[in-house]
């Protein structure tokens, strides 16, 4: 095994000679076995046998999460990935509290890449979702201008309810604004690439809870808690 997962197998989960593992190789592929050796770092797996699981949603959805500070974003990517999404897209906003440069861009971006094979392992998905490099909320939404996906931007002041949209016949996009929420110009300019202005419930969310109660009603309406 990885030294990386062989420490969590050996110190964290207390797995020993004999008991039985799942394997994954983050695209779709899953394997039982058992562990023949545990000595040092070393795990040596055997008796492995691949497995048809099929555990992801039948609705890919995309969640377009503005960037908020160090464990709140960890939490999102982490509930995100349980929730199902098949990518994440990290926004730079203007009211965004983490403030990244390039190089701790990319350091960020391979971190989030681990917080999502930890929850992958934990939740028991064995396809990883794709999560991109941080990019400005406006260049990203110009990117969007074109595609033909159900996009839904979640605010405070949207008057429209997720039950009375139509099902996704793709991927599904949402939209999530930083702690203090999106400027004019970014909602603006959301909405004229065609985001669809959506509220769940009368009360103002943090961040971290737009991202999953938003999700979660995704599925519950079009994916797999239906």
């Amino acid at each position: 095994m990885p030294p990386g997962a062989a420490h969590h197998a050996s110190r964290v989960l207390r797995l020993r000679e004999g008991d039985a593992v799942q394997l994954f190789d983050g695209e779709g592929h899953e394997c039982h076995g058992v562990i023949d050796d545990l000595s040092g770092k070393q795990i040596v797996i055997g008796d492995i046998r691949q497995v048809a699981a099929g555990r992801e949603s039948p609705l890919p959805v995309l969640l377009a999460q503005a960037l908020s500070s160090s464990e709140k974003m960890d939490w999102v990517i982490q509930k995100a990935t349980e929730l199902g999404v098949v990518e994440i897209q990290p926004l730079a906003t203007e009211r965004s509290i983490a403030r990244l440069s390039a190089e701790r861009a990319q350091k960020r971006t391979e971190h989030w890449q681990q917080v999502i094979i930890a929850a992958c392992e934990q939740c028991g998905r064995n396809v990883l979702p794709v999560i991109h490099p941080p990019l400005d909320i406006l260049l990203w939404l110009q990117q969007m201008r074109t595609k033909k996906y159900s996009k839904f931007i979640m605010l405070p002041q949207g008057s429209v309810s997720l039950q009375s949209q139509t099902k996704p016949q793709g991927t599904a996009v949402l939209l999530i604004g930083a702690e203090g929420g999106f400027t004019q110009v970014e909602s603006d300019s959301a909405l004229l690439c065609g985001f669809t202005p959506i509220k769940l419930g009368a009360r103002v969310m943090r961040t971290e809870t737009a991202a999953v109660a938003g999700l979660a009603a995704l599925q519950t309406l079009w994916g797999d808690f239906c």
